[in-house]
């Protein structure tokens, strides 16, 4: 007679591991505690940051569980109530076909997340990030929430189904089973959050998953940049960027300091900008995992663009220089530097700093326009950077999707645009009448400042607080 083959003893496994949980389980407790996850960098992932500083703000003690590669805002670092629980990075697990490095890869990860998660102290809730990577993290969590009886939260960002289907297409085998796997998992959570209208109704649907939308907010320090604070930062910048460093110098007063933007006068020790000054205009992506792949179609827009505002230069048009700032550290920046210092350009210089937490939001602030290259794998996300630019009344640039106009209202707040050619035109439109206060840039700025934008913990207290309760 056949052998019945490992399943049994599988099952018997599971069985056995299944009623351990249901018998180890306790009552939801916790005094309080919450335990945020995210199965990425924490310092990359700012929302989980603000689900922390929100938590923390309401007197909740916050575990805050994430790789630890970037340095998380200093206002996570100085709160009292926020503990950074590290996971170690996998690495080394390249022997024998790329399946199988996959499935050793999630069988690792899931041993580690749990035994993370086990031994930390018992929390009330655990607030999972679903970013990709979705496996395993979601059935990690709801294991260990079985153990700890606590309640189990997914915050959706995007599936991650498809941003495998990128890769591998929508058929393949590991796609079908990673959808499979989310839409299983995701219905045994407690609550459910998304980011926009259009991803909700689509977990609905498709899912059968309720969930409620939080849209990405700006935090507070999302806003425009007083002059002498953009002064202080181009020349901070000036240090290391040669974009930032000033082009023309006055005999006439040799005593102030320059960057290419701004001025400080020797004597009253005032700032203003600088005359003749180029347009600053601000992107970002990470340069790495899965945002790379979108960011390798979508950012040769930016670099394939530039050529046509140089020839509208060429041709006679009254437009600045550019300086274009995309920020973000990665493996593809190596890449894209190469782009870069091929294009040959002499109106626009483009450069890749990578910038502190603190930072950022002072570069946003000082901007003249963002351009927003991100593209969305299920159509159903929204881009943050986007949200943070609007907190900061900078008008955007942004290219097009499914959702995007949930945030971005075309000739409203910034311009919607599908290719390079678009994108040009929109660019020598907005700078024409630069650095004028008149015109659509100014317009889409003062709009930005006239709508009062919601904030992340107002956004935060109306949506999320309830589902939670009193404290414990």
């Amino acid at each position: 007679m056949a052998a019945a083959g490992p399943w049994p003893a599988l099952w018997a496994v599971v069985a056995a591991l299944l009623f351990l949980l249901l018998w180890r389980r306790r009552r939801a407790g916790g005094g309080g505690r919450v335990c945020v996850a995210v199965l990425g960098d924490v310092g990359r992932s700012p929302r989980m940051q603000y689900h922390a500083l929100a938590l923390a703000r309401h007197g909740r003690e916050v575990a805050l569980l994430g790789y630890l590669r970037d340095r998380p805002h200093r206002d996570v670092l100085r709160s009292e109530n926020i503990r950074l629980v590290p996971v170690a990075e996998l690495s080394g697990l390249r022997v024998g076909p790329k399946l199988l490095q996959y499935v050793l890869k999630v069988l690792v990860q899931s041993v580690q997340l749990l035994y993370t998660l086990l031994r930390m102290d018992q929390p009330s809730y655990i607030l999972l990030q679903q970013n990709p990577p979705g496996l395993p993290s979601i059935a990690v969590a709801w294991v260990a929430g079985l153990w700890w009886g606590s309640k189990l939260i997914i915050d959706w960002h995007n599936y991650g189904y498809s941003i495998m289907s990128l890769s591998h297409g929508r058929s393949h085998p590991l796609v079908l089973v990673a959808k499979w796997y989310e839409k299983l998992f995701g219905r045994l959570s407690d609550y459910n959050l998304c980011v926009t209208d259009a991803m909700k109704k689509d977990l609905w649907v498709n899912f059968k998953i309720k969930a409620v939308t939080l849209y990405d907010r700006p935090a507070s320090y999302f806003k425009e940049t007083p002059l002498d604070l953009q002064h202080n930062l181009f020349m901070k910048l000036a240090k290391d960027y040669e974009p930032f460093r000033a082009r023309y110098y006055r005999a006439a007063s040799p005593a102030a300091d320059r960057s290419a933007f701004t001025q400080r006068d020797g004597s009253a020790g005032s700032v203003r900008k600088a005359g003749g000054r180029p347009a600053l205009l601000v992107s970002s992506t990470s340069w790495t995992g899965w945002e790379s792949l979108l960011f390798s179609m979508s950012n040769r827009v930016l670099f394939l663009s530039s050529p046509d505002y140089e020839r509208f230069i060429e041709e006679g048009a009254e437009l600045p220089a550019l300086v274009c700032v995309i920020t973000g550290k990665g493996p593809l920046k190596d890449y894209y530097s190469g782009l870069i210092q091929k294009l040959h350009l002499k109106h626009i210089q483009i450069c890749t700093p990578w910038l502190e937490a603190e930072d950022y939001p002072l570069l946003l602030g000082s901007a003249d326009l963002g351009v927003c290259l991100h593209k969305s794998s299920s159509g159903l996300d929204l881009p943050m950077k986007v949200v943070d630019m609007f907190g900061c009344c900078l008008p955007v640039c942004a290219i097009h999707f499914e959702c995007l106009h949930e945030l971005v209202k075309h000739n409203e707040n910034g311009l919607i645009f599908r290719d390079s050619q678009e994108l040009a035109k929109q660019l020598k439109m907005l700078f024409l009448d630069f650095p004028s206060l008149e015109g659509k840039l100014a317009s889409f700025r003062e709009n930005l400042r006239e709508s009062r934008q919601l904030r992340w913990d107002q956004s935060w207290d109306q949506t999320v607080l309830p589902l939670l309760g009193s404290r414990e």
